[in-house]
């Protein structure tokens, strides 16, 4: 007995030993599942997509999309001030009468009688002077609320299309700091081997490992500002959850436009210029609205009136059978006028057209500022097109520079320093490259965004900047 009751106690642990390792393989495959799953539920966003991610998920942009609709319907109402209007009122739904009137001369008299008195008012404005102004100025008001939502569109759009550039950089960033690990990595194990045969110094082992904490601070830095970039991203596309993007960094065009084209396209298409023109337009009319407050206003009104009652009203006996109806219907042609008001209507005039001229003062500043504005963002591009090929060159150099550098370090015809100088030539022009290259897709988007003009897919090589180059934009 003894031994069947120990017997399942002592094989309790194996059978936990045995059961152990495949639990744990069954906990393993799980989690490799869920995170495969998770992947594949990732979105994917490509430099194409973002404008219509933009249009589809940003909450701003469809908080500026009611504003229209509300233009639109308060035209509308404007607009139905050509229509005659309908107004019905009843005094009493029905309403009671009930008193007495007691008189010495006379019999007392009683009252009790319901009623109802409906009436019917048809007015037509024939003259309005104010009208036409005011659906001139609501008409502006909503081109005025379209444009501002296109220019908040365009605005969002290149916004996206910005951080999704530097999103790109930010990882190109980390591919070029680790290759600066890396090769911070050899240099500390080739001078520590020399240091170990007798050939080196601790000076150079020193100077290698401060190199490559530098080089490891640097690359944290650099992981943390990419995180930054996709949170920023993600923020403005509204995207839930986590996104896979487009890892290489690459011209995402090229701009085939003379500067007088930009300029003149920029001026021509310009929302924010409409815009100033449609104030100026609104500001007018409402002076407009002012002086015509002094002209009559002229309308035909048709108000018919009926009364219907039972009971009597002031009887010596009321017989509460008694009924009785009446009604009239009257025309007329009506007058208006505001002939005096102390002058009041003058003042919002001058004030109004003074607000009107000062429209013409922005129209000129913010021309100005739009011309501005593309000529730097024009010649930016042309400047960083020119640091595109030479930070290339640079990059082929100093390749060559370190790889020559390392040579004679193992050889010992050179020093430690040499190679890390080299090494870090090699990481600073790795980052001129790539930022030229961010700068000159933010200036392809802020030139389309300026001047309404496409971005190209083919280059124009008359327009490369270097001509005299055996090298241009256009070959890379």
């Amino acid at each position: 007995m003894l031994r069947r009751f120990i017997n399942p106690i002592l094989f309790f642990p194996i059978c936990l030993l045995i059961n152990s390792p495949k639990a744990i393989l069954s906990e393993t495959i799980n989690n490799i599942e869920e995170v495969i799953q998770e992947k594949r539920n990732q979105i994917f966003v490509n430099y194409s997509e973002i404008e219509r991610i933009v249009l589809k998920n940003n909450q701003e942009l469809k908080a500026l999309e009611n504003l229209v609709y509300s233009s639109t319907f308060n035209l509308s109402s404007k607009i139905a001030k050509r229509y005659p209007s309908l107004d019905l009122q009843a005094s009493g739904l029905p309403k009671y009468i009930a008193g007495k009137n007691f008189s010495s001369a006379t019999s007392t008299t009683k009252t009790s009688q319901f009623s109802l008195n409906p009436s019917l008012n048809i007015k037509l404005d024939l003259i309005d002077p104010i009208r036409g102004s005011e659906i001139k100025i609501a008409r502006d008001n909503y081109a005025v609320a379209k444009n501002n939502y296109e220019i908040k569109k365009k605005d969002l759009i290149q916004d996206a299309k910005s951080r999704y550039h530097k999103l790109q950089k930010s990882y190109q960033d980390i591919k070029n700091k680790k290759l600066s690990l890396d090769l911070s990595m050899i240099s500390l194990k080739d001078a520590q081997s020399k240091f170990d045969a007798g050939i080196g110094t601790k000076f150079e082992v020193l100077e290698a490992d401060a190199q490559l904490s530098r080089d490891k601070q640097s690359l944290n830095e650099k992981k943390i500002q990419h995180q930054i970039n996709k949170i920023e991203l993600k923020e403005i596309l509204n995207i839930k959850g986590d996104f896979t993007f487009d890892l290489n960094q690459k011209l995402i065009g090229f701009w085939n436009h003379k500067l007088n084209k930009n300029i003149n396209e920029g001026l021509v298409n310009s929302l924010s210029l409409k815009n100033i023109n449609l104030k100026k337009s609104i500001k007018q009319n409402q002076a407009n609205n002012y002086l015509n407050a002094y002209k009559p206003n002229i309308y035909i009104s048709n108000t018919f009136t009926s009364s219907f009652s039972k009971g009597d009203s002031g009887v010596v006996q009321i017989d509460s059978s008694k009924s009785g109806s009446s009604y009239t219907n009257t025309v007329s042609l009506n007058l208006g006028w505001n002939i005096f008001d102390g002058g009041q209507n003058k003042k919002l005039y001058k004030s109004s057209k003074a607000d009107s001229k000062s429209e013409d003062y922005s129209y000129k500043n913010l021309e100005n500022i739009l011309k501005t504005n593309i000529n730097k963002a024009y010649l930016n591009l042309k400047l960083n097109e020119e640091k595109i090929l030479s930070s290339m060159k640079e990059i082929s150099s100093t390749k060559e520079s370190l790889r020559l550098a390392r040579l004679r370090y193992d050889v010992g015809i050179s020093t430690l320093k040499d190679v890390l100088i080299r090494q870090k030539e090699l990481s600073d022009a790795n980052s001129k490259n790539i930022n030229a290259i961010y700068n000159f897709n933010l200036n392809l988007d802020e030139l389309e965004r300026l001047t309404y003009l496409e971005i190209s897919n083919i280059c124009n090589e008359s327009n490369s900047f270097l001509k005299n180059d055996i090298q241009t934009i256009c070959s890379i």
